[in-house]
């Protein structure tokens, strides 16, 4: 038996589970257990799991996982989560740090107040005016990527938005295959305020807040709305990010995003002991 001491935190209500790999023993490539402890009744439970090891490039090395298993190459939350973990377990000796992860090197930044801000990767593979076929009828929104792709989809009344069947249709849709994409319903409140409800891919279900989401709509209220830099979004779960940066040419550019990163409790758990059937 090896127990692994682990730090579950959340950042604007998305949670995570991080540990401290910088011996390199974590499983990595055990894509179904680290499942198995994210899952909410067999595991710890999180919408993410964090491994953070060294590197030869920057401060540490970041692995993200879905809650699947699957790893993706950036999530903006978790990545602040990461920063606030690295320097509470000493990992890094200053506020301020490079993080490798799978969509480029991100530089990160632990504020004062709990809050976390990180430079975004720059926004790319825009597609806007997009429509898609979902139950008869066509959604309309906005494709772009900011790290991981989001398809924006403008809403009157995001609350009253059925995200679970809705999200699920657009994540699968032909049209962004095939990889799928997340699905971000929003309300624009000009000039700079947005509200949020985010599918996620991996997760697979809606989560409390998107990192990557609030850039992509931040960038699309940018450069498509009218709207001006910072852009306040506000997440399903109640909390604030905070989504600035600069115009020019045209374009959203130099993206950061800021918000809380908070750890909740820490723990050990035997990873063989997690049910994998």
């Amino acid at each position: 038996m090896k127990e692994t001491r682990f730090t579950k935190m959340h950042g604007a209500g998305n949670d995570f589970i991080l540990v401290n790999d910088a011996e390199g023993s974590f499983p990595l490539h055990d894509h179904i257990r680290v499942a198995a402890l994210a899952a909410r009744r067999l595991g710890v439970g999180s919408e993410g799991v964090i491994i953070l090891q060294k590197s030869a490039v920057a401060d540490f090395r970041m692995v993200f996982f879905n809650p699947d298993g699957t790893e993706a190459d950036l999530c903006g939350n978790g990545t602040r989560c990461a920063a606030a973990f690295a320097k509470a377990e000493g990992m890094v000796g200053k506020s301020s740090m490079t993080i490798e992860t799978a969509a480029g090197l991100v530089d990160a930044e632990v504020l004062e107040g709990g809050l976390v801000r990180i430079w975004m990767p720059e926004p790319r593979d825009r597609r806007y005016s997009l429509s898609e076929p979902v139950d008869g009828r066509e959604v309309k929104g906005d494709s772009i990527t900011v790290g991981v792709p989001h398809f924006v989809v403008e809403s009157a009344s995001p609350v009253s938005e059925d995200v679970e069947r809705t999200g699920r249709a657009l994540r699968l849709a032909p049209g962004f295959a095939p990889d799928g994409t997340n699905v971000d319903f929003v309300q624009f409140r000009a000039p700079d305020r947005a509200f949020m409800r985010t599918y996620e891919r991996g997760v697979e279900a809606e989560t409390g807040a998107c990192g990557t989401g609030a850039a992509a709509v931040a960038v699309v209220a940018v450069e498509t709305r009218g709207f001006s830099f910072p852009v306040a979004v506000r997440t399903a779960g109640g909390f604030n990010l905070t989504v600035d940066g600069y115009w020019h040419d045209g374009r959203a550019t130099g993206i950061t995003l800021t918000g809380p990163a908070k750890k909740v409790f820490s723990g050990t758990i035997d990873l063989d002991s997690l049910d994998c059937d």
